[in-house]
């Protein structure tokens, strides 16, 4: 990989943490439920409206709370509290203040390649919250280009490759989803490196590993990236 000349990075869970915080916002929510419904029940439920919502509210905090509420109000028939749905807009809150954790090795690799290498952090999610995890990471300075966007797909990577006049062949793309970060861009001709998350969101999961030899590989941490490239 050492021909490379483009680097992009996904943020959630690849910079910072991310699905941490919602696990500890499911076992409240499960507790506020238990009640009513186990824990399968409830996770099964709330996926599922999640799921059904995820056209219209998109990824992040704001379509999560949106569908915890939807779900709570019908796993309950309707019994559940204003005070208990005020919990779950105050959890929502929260999650959205929550402060920036990055991960280990993240601010050394990227002042490291932002000398060597022309760099983008491409995320998907809610603008307002996404723009607020970056500027409060203390990371952007080290980024040609951010690109929020509302999939991650081939497409979308084809219309960035096309507004930045990026070659695929050139490009390695870095993140904890194979989903979303690895198999899109491995589709188009480009390079990935997956940096799995101890927790993996259930819309994320695929049942195969990547067949792009040369191409793919799979690494501990971003503290890798470096040697991947010869420096």
């Amino acid at each position: 990989m050492q021909h490379l000349r483009v680097i992009a990075f996904d943020a959630d869970d690849t910079l910072w943490h991310n699905e941490s915080i919602f696990e500890r916002v499911h076992e409240r929510y499960r507790e506020l439920l238990s009640r009513y419904h186990d824990a399968a029940t409830v996770d099964r439920t709330l996926f599922a409206t999640e799921m059904r919502n995820l056209e219209l509210y998109g990824y992040g905090v704001k379509g999560f709370t949106l569908s915890a509420i939807e779900t709570a109000i019908a796993l309950t028939d309707g019994k559940i509290s204003a005070e208990e749905i005020q919990i779950l807009i105050a959890l929502g809150r929260d999650m959205l203040a929550h402060p920036v954790e990055l991960l280990d090795g993240v601010a050394e690799t990227l002042d490291l390649l932002s000398g060597t290498h022309r760099l983008l952090l491409i995320t998907k999610g809610d603008l307002r919250d996404q723009q607020r995890k970056l500027d409060k990471s203390g990371l952007a300075a080290h980024f040609a280009h951010v690109e929020i966007v509302a999939e991650k797909d081939a497409a979308t990577y084809a219309a960035l490759f096309s507004r930045h006049a990026i070659d695929p062949r050139e490009f390695l793309m870095v993140g904890n989803s194979l989903k979303s970060d690895i198999i899109p861009v491995l589709d188009l001709g480009g390079h990935g490196a997956h940096v799995p998350y101890h927790l993996t969101w259930g819309a994320e999961k695929v049942d195969r590993m990547p067949d792009a030899p040369g191409r793919f590989v799979q690494i501990e941490s971003v503290r890798e990236i470096p040697s991947l490239l010869g420096l």
